[in-house]
């Protein structure tokens, strides 16, 4: 708690220095979104470099609502790819103007960047080898694997200390260094957001001797950051996603991103709850 309050003075004695949102994109007269190059199918990157997955494809419906609301049909839209390390700094120093990765909103983010409404829920689940127990309880005296700088990471313990294992856990710098350390059998199970892992294991070689687990361990709002205390520029852009869920736009782009996906309780409550359009 003391680091967060720490973090909540240092971004308001900043952040009257940082020009507002909408002043910045029309004075370069460009719209830069950031996106994630390693999250598939929710945030990823082509081998031609160009950005691709859900939340990109949602931007580029934003981007448009952004156009259209500030009257600048000449304005350019610039992705830039961030990591999980860098993705919120980028935010708060006015490099990026919104995050359109996978980020899943906690207060300790909120101290640094704000977000949308939600546009995504998401959860903590767990790749294991295809003859594998998926009760957890069978990987104690085991090696697991997370990403390192996730939501992910940070919940873990939590979640083997309900189950009362002991591990021993590798923290990766990707997905896909992960992912071949499960298949040579380096760990014994990697924990991810259930969709990064649905997209993890789609595209491995050895897709028939691994499993993803039905269960997720933890519920994850997932939100578009952007700059802390910018309330203008969130207005426009939830106004905008509140059309976007209206029209249909999200669920369309959700089915066609993630070919497969069946929505869950979590989904289902996200079209049902998102605001109105007046």
């Amino acid at each position: 708690m003391r680091l967060l309050i720490a973090a909540l003075i240092a971004t308001l004695s900043s952040g009257a220095l940082q020009a507002q949102t909408i002043d910045r994109i029309l004075e370069r007269n460009e719209i830069r979104l950031g996106f994630r190059s390693d999250a598939p199918p929710v945030s990823f990157q082509l081998e031609d470099g160009s950005p691709t997955g859900y939340t990109p494809a949602l931007c580029v419906h934003v981007a448009q609502g952004l156009v259209n609301a500030l009257q600048a049909d000449n304005l350019e839209v610039q992705f830039v790819e961030v990591d999980a390390s860098d993705r919120f700094e980028k935010v708060a120093s006015g490099e990026i103007d919104l995050l359109c990765g996978v980020a899943t909103i906690t207060l300790e983010r909120r101290a640094l960047v704000d977000f949308s409404i939600p546009v995504y829920v998401d959860g903590t689940s767990v790749l294991l080898p295809a003859t594998a127990d998926e009760d957890l309880r069978t990987l104690n005296g085991k090696r697991i694997g997370v990403r390192r700088d996730t939501t992910t990471d940070r919940t873990l313990s939590q979640i083997l200390e309900i189950v009362e294992i002991d591990v021993k856990t590798t923290r990766f710098v990707d997905h896909e260094s992960a992912i071949i350390s499960l298949e040579k059998r380096e760990i014994d199970a990697y924990f991810a957001d259930q969709s990064i892992l649905a997209g993890l294991w789609m595209s491995s070689p050895q897709r028939n001797e691994l499993k993803l687990a039905r269960e997720t361990f933890t519920l994850e709002k997932q939100g578009l950051a952007m700059a802390r205390g910018d309330a203008d520029f969130r207005l426009l852009v939830d106004g905008i996603l509140s059309g976007l869920y209206a029209n249909g736009t999200v669920r369309e782009t959700m089915e066609k991103t993630i070919p497969g996906l069946v929505p869950g309780p979590g989904l289902t409550a996200l079209f049902m709850l998102a605001p109105e359009v007046d």
